[in-house]
């Protein structure tokens, strides 16, 4: 099920998500001091062509550095992109088929918020971890 859900994802939004991220993260390694901005950009890329199966967890020696990044970060970019993943997780919600999109779109938008000090694991590696 998992597998059907992400090839349907990649279709129709992920594909999209991900190339927008891309750009960002070009256009921030570019501008050499964003350099951090843009490997978090591009992990935000490769988390939104694949979702389900993955999460987000906190890094445990992610300190004060990441926190006042993912501040700068969501002044200048994660906001909107929080606000994207809304509008667009409530548009996937109106059919019945896009309701799991949704709650996928939903699962985006801490990450596109505080991407710094975070990493991206296969859920049962999480599940396994908890027990």
């Amino acid at each position: 099920m998992r597998t059907l859900l992400n090839i349907i994802w990649l279709l129709l939004c992920g594909i999209w998500l991900a190339l927008g991220y891309v750009i960002a993260g070009i256009v921030c390694c570019i501008l050499i001091v964003t350099i951090p901005f843009g490997l978090a950009s591009f992990r935000i890329a490769d988390f939104s062509l694949w979702p389900f199966g993955r999460e987000l967890v906190r890094r445990p020696d992610a300190g004060a550095p990441s926190v006042i990044g993912n501040v700068i970060w969501i002044i200048f970019a994660g906001w909107w992109l929080a606000i994207a993943h809304l509008a667009t997780a409530v548009a996937l919600a109106i059919t019945i088929i896009g309701i799991p999109l949704a709650l996928a779109n939903l699962k985006l938008i801490p990450v596109s918020l505080v991407p710094l000090g975070r990493v991206i694991v296969d859920s049962s590696s999480v599940r396994t971890a908890a027990a």
